[in-house]
């Protein structure tokens, strides 16, 4: 096991402790991600659930993703910073915007998803594993 990951958002409103290592680091080029993000993509990182600390109230907004599932996107009501996603499919996970890292180099992309909605100005390294869409599970 590794040294926690920790991070919140740009004020310190809403802080997070993560033990363990993450399932996945991933980039997503969906256009829900391009716009969150204000970018050609979102970079994450996805953890098992237990053992989240999280504290501070976010404010959060529910979408239906591109799978057709339930997507709720956590933010800081005070700076507007995006903290962290929720799946209500997988409810045994948790998932970070790498940018809310208090260490943001730990961050390694592993994959891309949604490719197909990859704009063509935002170059990700050719190397990942990219997928058209989400991942098989």
């Amino acid at each position: 096991m590794s040294d926690a990951y920790t991070g919140g958002c740009a004020c310190g409103a809403i802080r997070y402790e993560i033990p363990g290592d993450p399932l996945v680091m991933i980039h997503c080029q969906c256009r829900d991600c391009q716009r969150m993000s204000g970018s050609g993509h979102g970079s994450y990182l996805t953890f098992a659930g237990a053992g989240v600390k999280l504290t501070g109230d976010a404010t959060q907004w529910d979408m239906v993703a591109d799978s057709g599932n339930l997507k709720t996107r956590g933010f800081c009501p005070r700076c507007g910073s995006p903290v962290y996603l929720g799946f209500a499919a997988m409810p045994q996970i948790f998932t970070v915007h790498a940018a809310s890292l208090d260490d943001p180099s730990r961050y390694k992309p592993q994959l891309v998803a949604y490719r197909m909605r990859a704009l063509a100005w935002d170059h990700l390294d050719p190397e990942l594993l990219a997928f058209d869409k989400m991942p098989p599970g």
